[in-house]
């Protein structure tokens, strides 16, 4: 209010004082006095007042100074949540084109073009290890199709600075691992950051085009921003290079663990396909062989019984003893024959666990001495003597499948007929004593 009515007094004293430039009385002179008295009065006021004021003032300025540095540090945050929210939004971005394939040469060219595009970079590259793990060659780049035949020595100091860090760490433009390709910018030098990528179990799994690592298993990403060009690398970016990497080994490993899957699965269909096809032919192989048992058993042993037959009818005949020597002969060799046939088929049902024996009480002597008189037609063209020798304590008559003990005895001494070049065939048969049993236990189950 003193402020109003100091500003309104100096108006109407400056106007007052217009009319001094005329002919004025002694009226015009007395009002331009009282109103400069009262303007320097209330002037008095308001400087009294503006003493108490001026505090407050000051108050507000310095009160408008720290909203101004909270306003900008509010934006310093608000710039960085929108960083930070960028840095995730392409975080997520990269993981999902890295994840969405698992074939590791599609997720490495991925992982370049999508870091190229989002960090607007001049070059990317990653450097692989060698078969042997003492160098490091230039497989995948951004710009180039065919990456240039580069090798690194694992033991750089610039090699070993990258994998001793779990961090992105800036390298020198000059360095081996920045030679990805020629430098474009002839004034100001590219910023080059490198970055291990772990792989992560790849050296438990036998990869055909991809070299055996070493325990110092960690392939070296490197990008390169474009050169004269003022950009410098931000936090924020080194961080998203570090969590792409991270993903990088994650998915170089399912790569790995899901080409040994189909690896294996590949082998077992192999395994697969060779088993299905020994089972064909073991099928053929069985019905080729049932095919020749049913051959041997009607076409073979049909003719054989008959010739058997008619032998035996021929001896009941008047013969002269050439002739009757010549039948038995034809007669006990048609016996032979037809339990070599019997033999095979025995065996044929033994191997499909369809082998019965038919136990009965039969001569155990004769069946000895049967088997004796069917190889002394052979032995006699050999010149081989024979002897059969049966022990005191052997029973006449046992119980058992007489058909199938003649056939273990004609092979045994057939075997030695057959073996025995000169000399002298001798079997002997005696019951088997216990403790000859218990000897031999194995050989008589």
């Amino acid at each position: 209010m003193q402020f109003g009515a100091f500003i309104v007094l100096c108006g109407a004293t400056h106007f007052i004082s217009l009319w001094t430039f005329t002919m004025h009385n002694r009226t015009v002179v007395l009002v331009m006095t009282v109103a400069k008295a009262s303007t320097a009065v209330v002037s008095c006021a308001t400087a009294l007042t503006l003493v108490h004021i001026i505090p407050d003032l000051l108050s507000v300025k310095t009160r408008e100074i720290s909203l101004k540095n909270r306003a900008d540090d509010l934006d310093r945050e608000m710039r960085l949540i929108t960083t930070q929210e960028e840095t995730g939004r392409h975080v997520r971005m990269l993981t999902h084109e890295i994840r969405s394939t698992l074939d590791r040469h599609t997720i490495l060219k991925t992982t370049l073009i999508e870091l190229g595009r989002t960090l607007g970079l001049e070059e990317c590259a990653l450097w692989m290890p060698s078969r042997s793990g003492l160098n490091l060659h230039l497989s995948h780049t951004l710009r180039h199709q065919k990456p240039v035949e580069s090798i690194v020595s694992i033991n750089l100091p610039i090699v070993n600075k990258v994998f001793s860090s779990n961090r992105a760490l800036g390298i020198p433009h000059t360095c081996p691992l920045a030679r990805i390709g020629p430098v474009v910018g002839r004034y100001v030098p590219p910023e080059v950051v490198a970055v291990r990528v772990p792989l992560l179990h790849l050296s438990n799994f036998q990869i055909n085009d991809w070299p055996e690592f070493s325990a110092r298993s960690y392939a070296v990403m490197v990008l390169m921003l474009p050169a004269d060009s003022a950009r410098k690398w931000h936090v924020h970016e080194f961080e998203l290079v570090e969590v792409v990497a991270d993903q990088v080994a994650v998915a170089l490993s399912h790569a790995a663990i899901l080409e040994e899957s189909m690896r294996a699965r590949d082998l077992l269909m192999e395994q697969n396909v060779a088993l299905d096809l020994a089972r064909r032919e073991a099928e053929m192989a069985i019905h080729a062989r049932n095919d020749f048992l049913a051959v041997m058993n009607h076409e073979m042993r049909t003719p054989m019984h008959a010739i058997i037959a008619h032998s035996s009818l021929l001896l009941e005949t008047e013969l002269t003893p050439e002739q009757r020597l010549m039948i038995e002969t034809v007669l006990k060799s048609s016996n032979l024959l037809a339990t070599l046939i019997n033999d095979v088929l025995g065996l044929s049902r033994l191997e499909d666990g369809s082998f019965e024996l038919e136990y009965g009480t039969f001569n155990l002597h004769a069946a000895f001495r049967e088997v004796i008189n069917l190889i002394k037609p052979i032995t006699a063209v050999k010149k081989l003597p024979v002897t059969l020798t049966l022990s005191p304590d052997l029973p006449d008559c046992a119980i058992g499948d007489e058909k199938r003990l003649t056939q273990i005895i004609l092979n045994v001494t057939g075997n030695a007929v057959k073996f025995t070049k000169e000399g002298y065939i001798s079997v002997s048969a005696s019951v088997a004593k216990p403790d000859l049993l218990s000897r031999n236990a194995d050989f008589y189950q």
